[in-house]
């Protein structure tokens, strides 16, 4: 306990040399964590509007000779390159036991207008009926489509909260409720307001439009993915391949099949890339942490130069060589870890509230990423502590009592 009292006493003695000293220290820990949170928050978000709800297995249509794209098959490029009839997928739900519903859709990029407010590259997927049945929208205002807005082509639309303030201004949904917006160069009429999700397309938002308007506004497919939802996830791939041989054998296509559509290689690729990316900004980070330990191990030398008397007279009153060891080895380990504690602290403080700037609702900073910071913080105090230590352990208690 006496080691720990003469560390802390000097580094009160001289608060802001401590701080100063600790400063690079405080930077690298916090630079790190700072890293590793948010880039753990990135890629949990990435990864979640990858695979969505997996309750909902998309399948997609493969012809013969093509290669098996993963990236193809997810973005849709390997999608649904031929017609698809409602009534193959409702005897899909009918004859397979643990697929309760369907809905497909197809997309579009379009400017979205308001009087004189714009918004260029707008999202727009088109959905059909059974869409609102399986995602269970939160709808804030307003209605979803109905069964008539589908056979009559019914100019409508619904759009998102983020589409909704960019608009008509910060919550106000029913402002924006049978409001006429501009798609393209034709006039739609707002029907409801639904909240936004984590994955919605950019600061502009999304909208949504019947599939069949869709198809007719921007001249593409009804139908450019299909999904089936399954009740277990555990039973997603072995359903959603059960269902692709189904709707093959019921288009009788004989030049290709309908397989699932697999995440699992992008996943991968995704994860990794993170990895070699928070890996790479991590240790250019941690550079400011060798600066610091040097910053450390500077900064016990000066000490030990200005207490060479004090050490002198210690060990003429019988301090042995370890005592005097244990006592500036703990001074640098305190110094270091005050430096991660505050480090950590601003860490937290930083990912918070750029997590919060940046919608990414999982960014924190785990207890597992705090004890390792804390825990290096401690190693570099030993690390860089160690010199100026066994330098003083070594002194000449007579010289050291003579030095001036």
């Amino acid at each position: 306990m006496e080691n720990w009292r003469f560390a802390f006493s000097s580094i009160l003695s001289h608060k802001m040399r401590s701080f100063l000293t600790m400063l690079g220290i405080i930077i690298g820990v916090a630079a790190v964590v700072i890293i590793m949170g948010l880039g753990d928050a990135m890629k949990k978000s990435v990864s979640d509007s990858f695979t969505g709800d997996q309750k909902q297995v998309r399948l997609y249509y493969k012809g013969k000779g093509a290669d098996d794209d993963p990236y193809a098959a997810f973005f849709g490029e390997g999608g649904s390159e031929k017609p698809v009839q409602m009534a193959w997928l409702d005897q899909i739900v009918a004859v397979i036991p643990g697929i309760d519903s369907y809905f497909v859709t197809n997309s579009a990029n379009g400017k979205i207008s308001y009087r004189k407010k714009e918004l260029d590259n707008a999202m727009i997927t088109g959905v059909s009926q059974q869409y609102f049945e399986v995602k269970n929208y939160d709808i804030v205002e307003g209605r979803q489509f109905q069964k008539g807005d589908y056979s009559h082509f019914s100019r409508i639309i619904m759009i998102d909260t983020i589409m909704s303030d960019r608009l008509f201004g910060k919550k106000h949904y029913k402002k924006a409720l049978n409001k006429i917006l501009t798609v393209g160069d034709k006039d739609y009429l707002v029907t409801g307001v639904f909240k936004a999700s984590n994955d919605s397309a950019g600061i502009n938002g999304a909208a949504v439009m019947t599939n069949t308007q869709v198809a007719q506004e921007f001249q593409t497919d009804e139908v450019s993915q299909i999904f089936v939802h399954v009740n277990e996830v555990s039973n997603s791939q072995t359903l959603g391949k059960l269902a692709a041989k189904e709707l093959t054998e019921l288009s009788q296509e004989r030049n290709g099949k309908y397989m699932v559509a697999d995440n699992s290689a992008i996943l991968k690729d995704i994860n990794r890339e993170f990895g070699i990316m928070t890996t790479v900004i991590g240790a250019i980070a941690g550079i400011s942490l060798l600066v610091g330990g040097i910053g450390v191990m500077n900064i016990m030398l000066v000490s030990v130069t200005e207490r060479t008397r004090e050490i002198g007279l210690r060990k003429a009153l019988g301090a042995t060589r370890r005592n005097i060891l244990t006592q500036f080895l703990i001074e640098a380990v305190v110094l270091t870890v005050l430096g991660g504690c505050l480090g950590l602290l601003l860490a937290f403080v930083a990912v918070s509230s750029l997590g919060a700037a940046m919608s990414l609702p999982g960014a924190t900073v785990s207890l597992q990423v705090a004890f390792v910071a804390i825990t290096f913080s401690a190693c570099i105090g030993i690390m860089f502590g160690l010199l100026p230590a066994n330098k003083a352990s070594q002194l000449n208690p007579i010289e050291a009592l003579r030095y001036e």
